[in-house]
């Protein structure tokens, strides 16, 4: 979910536009189940479609990001500035909304501090908050590949969590991960602290031991500790999917064959969970997202819409701050009942051009600033270690 206001933008116009179109599939998702219900599509998950986008072009860029730096803490330090800020003013809403709506159940704020919501058993502030939580595995595990110097075998990486998913799909029959509990996100929160610690200012062997740990840890936690634990490790498969692209555009691996391996291994998870998976409609959204991906990137020289562009720079305001818009509307004026079908589509409408006008706020006076703040301290940064040898990539 990165802006796109670096000096590459235009290079990479195709990547706002996608995230764009995921965010807007999003808030549709989310809105239709009050706007014009009844019209809600059956064989697609928009709001899975949209966060598999995210998720593709969050594996796609962000180990590019890292490997540009060469450095975990500069990296780091974009990334806290990046996500932070919105994030905690995300959360100050929800809780100044409290009038109007209740906390969501379940709510921990040792979870909240991690972004480790959705993998410690615990609910986010807000509905989309959950996706935060694979972000920041994802971070963390990156992080750990590169210390060890083993990032560039992304296609193994996609493999291995495919892999995973499918086991736990198989071997889990349940739908709510093993984790549980208020010590969860307290543990969740010290290990990862100190691990990170070590990987960001210890010497070379601490840094190595907290990449280690970062790396073991992430995956307990995606593989036991996920919601919907088959869906945590299939996400994970899906970015570093994402990455095994960047490295074939690159020719920086071996090919697409990994995304092949896993778009088989997650087409064997509905005939594993007939029960609680609807198998046409998840292979279905999941094709799609992989689809849209693909067409943007054959068209990646080409100029793209610029509000498609526009919502992607502010996709990620728009994406955690639909839901508290949604709900003050609702709670100040009530769900549009049995209204005109075009009164109750132009109300929607309506609410979708607030939402992107308050995210266009919050991206300009908040998003932005702080981002550049955190790119001005990141070159304060003495130079980084060297990192580890590169193996034979995969």
């Amino acid at each position: 979910m990165l802006s796109a206001d670096s000096p590459r933008t235009a290079r990479l116009a195709w990547l706002d536009a996608l995230r764009g179109l995921g965010a807007i599939a999003v808030v549709i998702e989310h809105l239709n189940y009050t706007f014009l219900p009844e019209f809600r599509p059956k064989m697609i998950n928009l709001g899975i479609y949209g966060v598999l986008v995210f998720f593709l072009v969050s594996g796609y860029i962000i180990p590019a990001s890292l490997e540009r730096r060469g450095d975990v803490r500069a990296f780091w330090l974009g990334r806290l500035f990046r996500l932070y800020p919105l994030y905690l003013l995300s959360i100050v809403i929800v809780v100044a909304m409290v009038p109007l709506q209740r906390l969501r159940a379940d709510l921990d704020v040792f979870a909240h501090i991690t972004m480790l919501m959705e993998v410690t058993g615990s609910s986010g502030a807000t509905e989309p908050m959950w996706t935060l939580s694979y972000e920041m595995v994802f971070y963390l595990l990156v992080t750990a590949l590169f210390v060890a110097g083993v990032h560039r075998r992304s296609g193994l990486s996609a493999l291995l969590f495919g892999l995973l998913s499918v086991v736990v799909a198989f071997a889990l029959p349940i739908r709510r991960g093993l984790l549980d509990g208020p010590v969860v996100p307290i543990v969740a929160l010290a290990v990862i602290g100190v691990a990170l610690g070590c990987v960001l200012f210890g010497p070379r062997l601490a840094r190595v031991a907290g990449a280690l740990t970062l790396g073991v840890g992430s995956v307990v936690l995606v593989a036991i500790g996920s919601r919907v634990p088959w869906q945590g490790a299939m996400i994970l498969a899906v970015m570093f999917t994402g990455t095994a692209v960047y490295r074939w555009e690159h020719r920086q691996g071996s090919g697409l064959w990994p995304v092949a391996g896993v778009a088989f291994l997650v087409c064997l998870i509905p005939f594993l969970k007939p029960v609680t998976i609807n198998g046409p409609a998840n292979l279905l959204t999941m094709a799609l997202a992989g689809g849209t991906f693909a067409l943007f990137m054959a068209l990646r020289e080409r100029r793209f819409p610029r509000l498609l562009v526009w919502l992607g720079m502010i996709s990620y305001s728009v994406y955690l701050l639909h839901m508290p818009v949604a709900r003050f509307y609702f709670g100040v004026f009530g769900t549009p009942g049995d209204q005109h079908l075009l009164i109750e589509a132009g109300i929607g409408v309506a609410l979708i051009a607030a939402i992107c006008g308050v995210s266009w706020l919050t991206y300009r006076f908040v998003e932005l600033p702080m981002q550049q703040y955190g790119r001005r301290l990141a070159k304060r940064l003495p130079a980084p270690p060297t990192p580890a040898r590169q193996p034979a990539e995969v």
